[in-house]
């Protein structure tokens, strides 16, 4: 049984789709405004296991997960400048140009980290209108407000629930954590549905209220709604935009269709380094194209998974090259085992599978599951079907892992003769029959190949 831990009620709770069979799944996608960072890495990663784990479930799952190419401001606040109209007058680019840019750059990086793609990735421009539409039937409803200015609040006061995700209340200084208070509003909490800009503004379009542009939050109240209807199952994202964006979503969302439109809420957890919160400001952010540089893709998204998704990710150097090295040997043991056929496990191999799918029955417990896989690479290669039973379906379609491929063509050009004979020696050097073992090691070099023990099991190589 699938247990999940949901934000809006604080505790693990039982998965039951709304429609037997299927999930929706709507989860905060990059504003694409700069190089995909260790920070997406953690976010989307943490989202891949969980949409992998539902498929293997045998769920057929919608993911959604939208692009924010407008309307996200610098800060937190409703004042101040849009994060991909800054980076274009600093790169002297197009704001349409950057973000496509990024988008590309932020999709590639997730291909390589062989996140699976989502069903559907739509970008807010692509959808002003039916964002016009849901913020005048938020105004309708006597929830919003058009000021003077040409801007369209969401008035937090008249909605008694503001606060219920994050348990934050309305005596709170909320405003404080804003790096600026429009002037306008009719209080300092209201936040904003639509935004008025001037004619100089080149991503801006016409509404009813004037020209201008939405705010960051509606997008993703009217995109999921369009794509997953007004109740689904999943919404996720990081616990950094639990406040205010995902406050700000459960507001519209219930003021739109009547209720809090998802049934989990679930949160993955930051990324610090060397015990620091990261970020461009502190000059400790890290881009994922460095990174894959340096250590690989697979180390990247191994190291990521040895932590769960609600649990803070804390980079070092010397936690990467530790990663570096298991996942080495694991992929040592995997080459090892090879192609071919599958057969379901027993005994010790049955007792690590099981205990796979059990950690990630509990909130999807990564880091019991690797622990479960260095366990799996210290078995003697004596079931082969069983472990590429296990690995295929826990280190490959759970996991995500993905192996160099020039290795597994050099795997798979090693003959089934050759890894009969092998395992033969391997067996008989095991049962300490050394002669027969010199035999088949001989029988090996006269075909072409060498094998090389090591504590770990042994590797078949060309002479």
């Amino acid at each position: 049984m699938l247990r999940v831990y949901n934000t809006i009620t604080r505790r693990k709770e039982e998965f039951k789709p709304i429609t037997e069979g299927r999930v929706g799944m709507y989860v905060c996608g990059p504003t694409v405004y700069g190089p995909p960072h260790l920070g997406h890495a953690k976010s989307y990663i943490s989202f891949d296991i969980i949409h992998r784990y539902l498929k293997f479930l045998g769920y057929k799952v919608k993911y959604v997960q939208n692009i924010t190419d407008v309307g996200h401001l610098v800060g937190d606040g409703d004042e101040g400048e849009d994060k991909i109209s800054k980076q274009a007058r600093l790169e002297m680019l197009d704001p349409y140009e950057i973000a496509y840019k990024y988008e590309c750059e932020y999709f590639k990086a997730m291909d390589e980290l062989n996140v699976l793609r989502p069903s559907i990735s739509p970008r807010a421009t692509g959808f002003i209108m039916e964002i016009i539409e849901a913020v005048k039937e938020i105004i309708d409803r006597g929830y919003g407000y058009v000021t003077k200015e040409g801007n369209v609040y969401f008035d937090v006061h008249k909605y008694t629930k503001y606060g219920q995700l994050s348990n934050r209340r309305l005596d709170e200084n909320l405003s404080g954590e804003r790096i600026e208070v429009a002037t306008d509003k009719h209080h300092a909490e209201d936040f904003a549905l639509w935004k008025a800009v001037d004619e100089k503004t080149l991503m801006k379009w016409p509404s009813p209220w004037g020209i201008g542009c939405p705010g960051w939050h509606i997008e993703c109240s009217v995109l999921s709604r369009k794509f997953l209807g007004e109740r689904f199952d999943i919404h996720g994202g990081g616990i950094d935009n639990l406040f205010p964006h995902h406050e700000c979503e459960c507001a519209q969302g219930d003021i739109l269709t009547g209720s809090v439109p998802m049934n989990y809420f679930m949160h993955n957890n930051l990324v610090t380094v060397n015990g620091k919160k990261m970020g461009k400001s502190l000059g400790n952010s890290m881009t994922l194209s460095s990174l894959f540089d340096e250590y690989g893709a697979m180390t990247v998204r191994y190291f990521i998974l040895q932590f769960a998704y609600r649990s803070k990710v804390d980079f070092n150097e010397q936690g990467m090259l530790l990663a570096k090295k298991q996942l080495e040997k694991i992929t040592e043991f995997v080459n090892k085992v090879g192609s071919g056929e599958e057969k379901a496990p027993t005994g010790e191999i049955k007792d690590i599978y099981d205990n796979c799918l059990k950690a990630m029955d509990d909130d999807f417990n990564t880091p019991v599951v690797v622990a479960e896989i260095l366990k799996l690479i210290k078995m003697p290669l004596e079931k082969l079907p069983e472990l590429r039973y296990v690995i295929n379906r826990v280190l490959i379609d759970i996991m995500g892992l993905k192996f160099d491929s020039d290795i597994h063509e050099q795997k798979d050009a090693v003959p089934e003769e050759i890894k009969l004979l092998a395992l033969e020696r391997w067996q008989a050097k095991q049962n300490r029959d050394y002669a027969k073992a010199d035999e088949k090691r001989k029988e090996l070099e006269e075909k072409g190949y060498l094998v090389k023990d090591s504590k770990e099991g042994y590797e078949i190589v060309r002479k």
